[in-house]
């Protein structure tokens, strides 16, 4: 094989490797981000489940914490303070409108993984227009002023 072929195949082989690691790498990512949409999506029509799921994440952050407070590297008024903000954090999210969350979540498969358009970038973008018009409904049911802008 004479050189010219051969750094073109290398060249051609390396350019095809590197396109399927873009493509391999934007479909996982509209697969998360569509699969947590989804997530906050069925948290709208069971809220215990999101509460649950955050306890959890409270709960492995407090034992993180009590490690490093047994361990002597975090003082007690320190792990007072941090158990207070994690516990805050859990409120807040708990508290934030899951509608709004996966609209996001949706948005963001559909602007950032786009192109290719892959399976999880096409059924965020179905399901997105649902989202941002539920959560218009809760907007105005709770009588919250917004404009069109302030959504996106």
């Amino acid at each position: 094989m004479a050189p010219w072929a051969r750094r073109l195949a290398w060249v051609l082989g390396a350019s095809g490797a590197f396109a399927l690691a873009v493509y391999a790498d934007l479909w996982l990512r509209a697969r998360t981000a569509t699969t947590t949409g989804d997530r906050y999506m069925a948290w709208v029509k069971d809220p215990a489940a999101k509460k649950a799921y955050f306890d959890a994440e409270l709960a492995k952050e407090k034992a993180a914490l009590d490690a490093e407070l047994a361990a002597g590297r975090m003082g007690a008024p320190e792990h007072s303070q941090r158990v207070a903000l994690a516990e805050f954090r859990r409120d807040e999210a708990v508290a934030e409108s899951s509608l709004k969350l996966a609209y996001h979540w949706y948005k963001t498969s559909v602007e950032l993984f786009s192109p290719p358009e892959t399976k999880y970038v096409r059924l965020a973008r179905e399901r997105m227009a649902e989202a941002k018009r539920r959560w218009k409904l809760e907007l105005d049911a709770a009588k919250v002023p917004y404009e069109e802008y302030m959504l996106e």
